[in-house]
Formats: C-alpha cells, sequence, structure tokens
C-alpha cells in the first residue's frame, strides 16, 4: 500500500471535502432560517436536495465510471460541485429571503450533481487501486475515517464560519473542490483495465441478472447503508436544534458538541478498518453488532434527561455506525467484478444518499411528536438493519482444490458478468 500512500491520500481528500460541503450547513441551518425567513422544514430541504440529486445521478456516474474510467468522472464532478457553491454564495450576496432560498436550492442541485459523481467512484477506484483483499478493506476503513472525520470538522468549522457569516460556509465549497481537483489530477494514476465497450442495455441487462442473482446480499448491503445515513443526519440535525433550541448553545461551542458523537463514530470506523481485514465472516458479526449498539443506544435515550446523557447516548449510536460501515463498504466492494464494481457499489452509495436525504426532515416532523416516536423510530430502522446482516449475509465453505483443506469460512459474492450478458 506504501505505493499508492499519494494517490488513497488524494481520493481521500473527495469524501472528505464532499462532507463537508453538506455537513457543514447543519449548525447553520436555524441561522439560515431566521436569515431567509423560512420554515425548520424548508432549511432541512437544503440538505435533503441535494441528497435527492445525488440518488438519482450516482447510477449515471457509476455506469460511466465503468466505462470511461473512474477519473475522468471524478474531476469533471469536482468542478460541477464548485459551480453549486459559487451559485449559492452569488444568491446570498445579491438576493435575499425567499427568492435567495430558491436560487441557493439550485446551486445544491448542481452540488448533489457534482457529489454523485465524486465520492462514490471512490469505493470502486480503492478496489481498483489495490488487488489484495486485505490491502483494500484496510484503505476502505481510511476512505470511510476520512468521510466521518470530515463529519466531525464539519459542525465545529460550519459553527465558526456562520459566526462571521451566515452564508461563509458556501463560500468554503468551490476553494475545497478545487485543492481537491489538483490533488486528483496530479497525484492518482488510475491503473490499467479492459473497459468492454458494450451497449447500455446488454450492460443494464447484465446488472439486472447479478441483481436477481445476488439481490440477497446486496439489496441488504444497500438498506444498511441508506439506513447508518439516515440516522446519522437524522440524530445530527436533532442535536443542532435542540442543542440552541433547549440548551441555548450556540457558535463554536455548539459545533464542538456536535463533533463529539462524530469524533467517535471516525475512531470506530478507522478501527473496524484494521479490524476486519479481509475476513469476512468478521465482518459480518462485528457490522451485525455495530448496528445493535446503535439500536440500545436510541432505545436507553429516551428513559433519560439533560445534555451529558444525551450526548452520551448520541455518541454510542456513532461508534455503532462507525463499526457497521466499513463491513459493509469492505463486503461490497471486495465482492464485485471490476468490470461492474462503479455501478454496483454507486447503487449502494445511493442507498445512503436516501438517508442523507429523508434524515432531516423525518426528524423535524417527529421532533413535535415527542422523543418516544423519534428515538422509537431510529431503533426499529437500526435494529432491522441489524437483522438484515444477520439473515441475508451469509458465510459459506469454500474449499481449495486438490489441497484437502478447507478455507476459513467466508462470506461470497460471486458477482462477475454473466456469460450471456458480456
Amino acid at each position: 500500500m506504501k505505493d499508492k500512500k499519494w494517490d488513497l491520500a488524494a481520493l481521500a481528500s473527495i469524501p472528505l471535502i464532499m462532507t463537508l460541503g453538506n455537513s457543514m450547513l447543519i449548525p447553520v441551518l436555524p441561522q439560515i432560517s431566521r436569515e431567509l425567513h423560512i420554515s425548520s422544514f424548508q432549511v432541512s430541504l437544503l440538505i435533503t436536495l441535494y441528497g435527492l440529486m445525488a440518488i438519482l445521478m450516482i447510477p449515471v456516474a457509476g455506469y460511466l465510471s465503468d466505462r470511461f474510467g473512474r477519473k475522468k468522472i471524478i474531476m469533471p464532478s469536482l468542478i460541477i460541485a464548485a459551480a453549486g457553491g459559487a451559485v449559492c454564495i452569488a444568491a446570498a450576496w445579491f438576493t435575499k429571503g425567499i427568492t435567495a432560498y430558491w436560487i441557493i436550492m439550485g446551486g445544491r442541485v448542481l452540488q448533489g450533481i457534482g457529489a454523485a459523481g465524486a465520492f462514490p467512484i471512490v469505493l470502486p477506484f480503492v478496489g481498483d487501486l489495490f488487488k489484495d483483499e486485505k490491502q483494500v478493506s484496510k484503505s476502505l476503513g481510511l476512505i470511510e475515517t476520512s468521510n466521518t472525520f470530515g463529519k466531525v470538522l464539519s459542525p465545529i468549522l460550519g459553527a465558526y464560519l456562520g459566526l462571521l457569516l451566515w452564508y461563509a460556509p458556501f463560500i468554503s465549497i468551490p476553494v475545497l473542490c478545487i485543492i481537491s481537483f489538483l490533488l486528483v489530477l496530479f497525484l492518482v494514476k488510475e491503473p490499467e483495465r479492459d473497459r468492454e465497450q458494450q451497449g447500455l442495455k446488454d450492460f443494464m441487462s447484465g446488472i439486472a441478472a447479478i441483481l436477481r442473482e445476488h439481490g440477497r446480499w446486496l439489496y441488504a448491503i444497500f438498506a444498511i447503508g441508506g439506513i447508518c445515513m439516515f440516522v446519522t443526519f437524522g440524530v445530527l440535525f436533532y442535536l443542532s436544534e435542540t442543542l440552541e433550541g433547549k440548551y441555548s448553545i450556540h457558535g463554536v461551542m455548539k459545533g464542538l458538541v456536535l463533533a463529539i458523537p462524530l469524533a467517535l463514530l471516525c475512531l470506530a470506523s478507522y478501527g473496524s478498518g484494521k479490524i476486519i481485514g479481509q475476513n469476512k465472516p468478521r465482518m459480518k458479526w462485528i457490522g451485525c453488532g455495530g448496528m445493535f449498539l446503535v439500536t440500545a443506544a436510541m432505545v436507553i435515550t429516551v428513559f433519560g434527561s439533560g445534555l451529558y446523557w444525551l450526548v452520551g447516548l448520541l455518541s454510542a449510536g456513532g461508534i455503532g455506525i462507525g463499526i457497521a460501515l466499513p463491513c459493509m463498504d469492505a463486503l461490497i466492494t471486495e465482492g464485485i467484478d471490476q468490470k461492474n464494481r462503479g455501478t454496483i457499489t454507486s447503487l449502494y452509495s445511493s442507498m445512503r444518499f436516501i438517508g442523507v436525504a429523508l434524515g432531516p426532515p423525518v426528524v423535524s416532523l417527529l421532533m413535535s411528536r415527542g422523543p418516544w416516536l423519534l428515538f422509537g423510530t431510529m431503533a426499529a430502522v437500526s435494529a432491522a438493519g441489524g437483522v438484515l446482516i444477520l439473515l441475508a449475509v451469509k458465510p459459506g465453505e469454500k474449499k481449495q482444490g486438490g489441497s484437502g483443506q478447507s478455507e476459513k469460512k467466508q462470506f461470497r459474492l460471486p458477482l462477475s458478468m454473466p456469460q450471456r450478458a458480456r
């Protein structure tokens, strides 16, 4: 992995920057709501629209990256994301009120399109760079850590920038995207690989065949990725609103409190990526344990009160999500044939963005119904994720030919393209 460390560092900048571009807004959403004279639900749509556009465009980006190359899709996507940030800045600078809101929403559309061709393509790119499964798992752990580190940094940085100017978080987005663009341009070398120039119809029929044959494992992992992001962004939105509305905590102090569960999520991601290695049964059981830890944390939260209790339990939930995500990343990336890796992992990324999109508005609607319904919903979806891992991810025996010895049990996803679709 040493000879690829600069490639990996440049690729790790992408989830960091894409996360900052979205999550930095969370601590300033109440401030944006006041400045633009819009409701809590309306301001939550700034997060939702970004996710929805990514959901729509990620499969397209995945297909294009499989056909034309990862780097050729990532680089223009970073420019589109930067342009979206510029539109948001112009809206805040030249207009105000509801007019500014709708133009900013347009900028968020561009940002979502750019995000679709950036972070989701990193996962298959890492799979292309490394042939050894242990290196892939460790590298994906670092990518997930970079993603979660962005979540840790974003509330602190977003809250600080919000003190300077309510739309300052938007100003940072083009700058960060250009930095990442230059890093990828000069440091990342895409490995040579065979890209068959098959038609879209044949390609789609092949993907459909894969999903029909191996959907049990894949759909479960897709759903778990979405659940993790739903809980993460829903909890962040709830905590941001509660810190400001109930505890009168504002500015950088608010950002620091928001960063506590995210920092633990980040550390858990790093540790999980190192522990799982290439042991697929271990990925299953660690991921399952992570989801049930989230479930327990959400249930226990409703039985106490006070800021320390709330932050402590939400931090435990963050640890559970941090444990589970690298396991899901590794299972889906290592189990997919290279020529289809971009498209299948893009579907997984789409589900994660569905979680991002649904979290804030669902929580904004549930907050008025009381903590039992809010955290009960979070616990239920987390438990569903744990059950999916338990029932749908099945290790199997694989014997070495001619040796008479069995390898360790491992989860297998033999996802090469069926011959009839090639």
